[in-house]
């Protein structure tokens, strides 16, 4: 048999970390992370207790340390240090300032327990790395947007937003129960149940004008965010057919799927790319004359005429 006691001795060790990282660790979470069997997970647990560390478990919930038990200061690898400075220079550009202010509260903890070499490491490099962003993510009147999300999402409250619609100037006030925040196509969007409009609706930080907790509660049992972002709509679509020149396609796969994108072919040296549009009558062909001097529409007609409209208007302005 292959002596896999270093092996097994950094996982109990990791293990114990998690379990002071979380109120509560499912067994099958640390069978993922560590890429065992269940059967292993139950033996290092036994290891633990037997070692007199405290450890509570309930079927079908997972384990947890008793309240009290801390570990000592813990030592980071070098691989480790190297992710706090990415990690830094992420919160300080792609989140709220009252966030970002947090956060490196929390860094200026976690870099006083490095080791002076480590340190000196961290010090080298920070200054060599550099975050940036097309534009802002959160408006200046409402700097505590994420904080205040964070906290109604995990105390079960709802918030009161003032918020601004890309198509109109005037601002509208809402009571919303906030699911959850996601980060896509290089923005901060949150998912809340609409009291006003009674249906679950989706928000864009940079146009939030002002956000705070209220003390109402939750009145509805929500399920989780993903439930919400995966489901299939049911509105109408419009099949649509483009010829596109190959050396513009890769600038293309990301914002293709916003416009309905479902698969592509090669034709005679270009890809033909095929959508089921939602927006035919606007998006789509304001998309389409980003690139439209490299393509070409095969399908429908009506794709065509809204270009043309398009540009005969960009004609007259320009006159």
């Amino acid at each position: 048999m292959l002596d896999e006691t270093p092996k097994r001795f950094d996982r109990i060790v990791a293990i114990l970390i998690q379990l002071q990282s979380k109120k509560i660790v499912k067994a099958q979470e640390l069978a993922d992370r560590f890429d065992c069997s269940l059967r292993t997970i139950y033996r290092d647990i036994r290891t633990l207790e037997a070692s007199g560390v405290p450890i509570y478990s309930e079927a079908g919930v997972g384990y947890a340390l008793m309240d009290g038990y801390r570990l000592p200061p813990v030592m980071f690898t070098r691989e480790e240090v190297s992710s706090f400075i990415a990690a830094e220079k992420l919160m300080q550009k792609f989140t709220d300032p009252s966030l970002g202010t947090h956060y490196a509260s929390a860094m200026y903890k976690l870099k006083s327990v490095l080791r002076s070499t480590d340190k000196d490491y961290l010090s080298t490099i920070e200054s060599k790395i550099v975050m940036q962003t097309a534009e802002p993510m959160f408006n200046d009147n409402s700097p505590n947007t994420l904080s205040v999300l964070f906290e109604g999402i995990a105390e079960k409250k709802q918030i009161l937003l003032t918020y601004k619609t890309f198509d109109k100037d005037e601002t509208t006030e809402r009571n919303l129960e906030p699911i959850g925040v996601f980060h896509d196509n290089n923005n901060w969007y949150f998912l809340g149940y609409c009291h006003l409009r009674k249906d679950y609706r989706q928000f864009r930080t940079d146009r939030i004008q002002g956000i705070k907790k209220t003390d109402a509660d939750f009145t509805i049992e929500h399920d989780a965010l993903e439930t919400y972002l995966t489901k299939t709509e049911t509105c109408p679509t419009t099949k649509v057919r483009i010829l596109i020149d190959r050396k513009i396609a890769r600038y293309l796969a990301t914002e293709r799927k916003y416009h309905g994108f479902i698969s592509q072919k090669e034709v005679d040296g270009k890809l033909e790319m095929t959508f089921m549009s939602r927006d035919i009558n606007s998006a789509f062909p304001r998309w389409f004359l980003m690139f439209g001097d490299y393509a070409e529409i095969l399908e429908p007609e009506i794709l065509k005429t809204k270009v043309l409209e398009l540009l005969e208007v960009n004609k007259q302005r320009l006159l």
